[in-house]
């Protein structure tokens, strides 16, 4: 069972909605939304309490890829597991529900946290570096992550926390307002809420603003396809080069994921990846190889991969944070494959979150934490030597790939 939510503490339900409405005002420290997680949810058991007053705020919104069958059953075409769903029953994610043989996406702007973010933060480093990121969520996952640190709004449903109502117009406007150059669509998986993505990336698009998939990858292809017609930018948190630790750890699948990875790199969409590495589980040597193997071969070597420490969370306490040298080794180890861009995450003021020209190793980006403080690059293009960092680096750039 997914976990149950109550309020934050300090948070009543009358104090959410208040901040909901002002979602378009002014807002400080880049927050335009927080909600209440599942605070009163034992991560080792599983056990909870559901929220006391939460009213339920679903939409009724027809999926876009779903196959109707007979006696009003549906099977979902969005993600992999091609759920076969009953009438009266919903998906593998939660958010999706068989209404008399029609299928009804349940959380179609309905926003559950909505930030303004570092664009570092996603992370998306060779992709407008220093700028920001209009980033929302819903409930709901289609994988089951034990390290999952935004658990509190992933592994539950809809009706179980709090969401306020933010339609694509009403999204693109506040990204306008805020002179955001970015929606990043993350903390939860993207993939439950594709409709709501898609048009909202869509009309984005039209408005000049860009659009980020911060994604576990789980995705058919036709779909993925038809998204990143109107995407700009999309990060792959690669879990691991094992299927044995996706269906044991994730509750996914290793192939399908490498499959997005391939589209997106077939398609020509921006395309970083991101690896927690996490000690005793992703960490061997083998593992890393082949890994970095497997991208050289397939990606090329201008793909960037970050490697970020893992901290116990959620259903993973028992295990220690990554030790840093797991991390050097790692970087190392890509590196000597012949990845060109190689970063460490979550450690601040580590030499690897910098960004250095693979030709020459002049540092042609300094960042501290998630802020850029200094960018030497000129057209996209290293000042010391030339040559040409392979990126993302202005908005006519972003939303020029078609």
């Amino acid at each position: 069972m997914p976990a149950k939510t109550t309020r934050r503490e300090g948070l009543t339900r009358r104090e959410f909605l208040s901040r909901a409405a002002a979602l378009g005002g002014a807002c400080a420290a880049g927050t335009l939304l927080e909600v209440a997680p599942a605070a009163a949810q034992d991560p080792a058991s599983g056990a909870g309490m559901a929220g006391a007053g939460i009213k339920a705020n679903l939409s009724d919104h027809e999926v876009m890829f779903y196959q109707k069958l007979p006696e009003q059953k549906v099977r979902c075409g969005i993600c992999p597991r091609e759920c076969l769903v009953p009438e009266g029953q919903r998906g593998w994610c939660g958010v999706r529900e068989n209404r008399k043989g029609s299928y009804r996406l349940l959380v179609y702007g309905k926003v559950v946290s909505a930030h303004i973010d570092p664009i570092e933060k996603k992370p998306l480093y060779h992709y407008l570096p220093g700028t920001t990121a209009l980033s929302v969520a819903t409930a709901g996952c289609n994988f089951e992550c034990k390290f999952c640190q935004n658990w509190e709004i992933s592994q539950v449903r809809p009706e179980q926390i709090p969401a306020a109502d933010l339609p694509p117009a009403k999204l693109v406007k506040v990204a306008e307002i805020r002179k955001v150059p970015t929606l990043a669509f993350t903390y939860n998986e993207p993939v439950i809420f594709y409709e709501y993505a898609h048009d909202a990336a869509k009309l984005a698009r039209a408005a000049g603003i860009g659009s980020a998939m911060i994604s576990n990858g789980f995705i058919r292809e036709k779909p993925f396809r038809q998204l990143c017609e109107h995407l700009t930018a999309v990060k792959v948190d690669l879990k691991s080069f094992s299927d044995h630790f996706y269906r044991t750890i994730c509750r996914g699948r290793l192939k399908p994921v490498l499959n997005t990875i391939l589209t997106a790199r077939k398609i020509g969409i921006h395309l970083e990846l991101v690896v927690l590495v996490i000690p005793t589980l992703n960490d061997g040597d083998e593992e890393l190889k082949n890994m970095a193997k497997w991208i050289v071969d397939n990606l090329g070597p201008d793909v960037p991969l970050h490697f970020s420490r893992f901290n116990p969370m959620y259903r993973l306490r028992n295990l220690p944070p990554t030790p840093l040298r797991t991390l050097q080794r790692a970087h190392q180890i890509a590196r000597d494959a012949g990845v060109h861009y190689v970063y460490i995450g979550n450690v601040p003021m580590n030499p690897a979150n910098h960004t250095y020209c693979h030709k020459c190793g002049k540092r042609v980006i300094k960042r501290l934490g998630f802020l850029v403080r200094e960018n030497l690059l000129r057209d996209g293009k290293c000042p010391n030597c030339g040559t040409a960092i392979p990126g993302v680096w202005t908005q006519q750039q972003a939303l020029a790939r078609r």
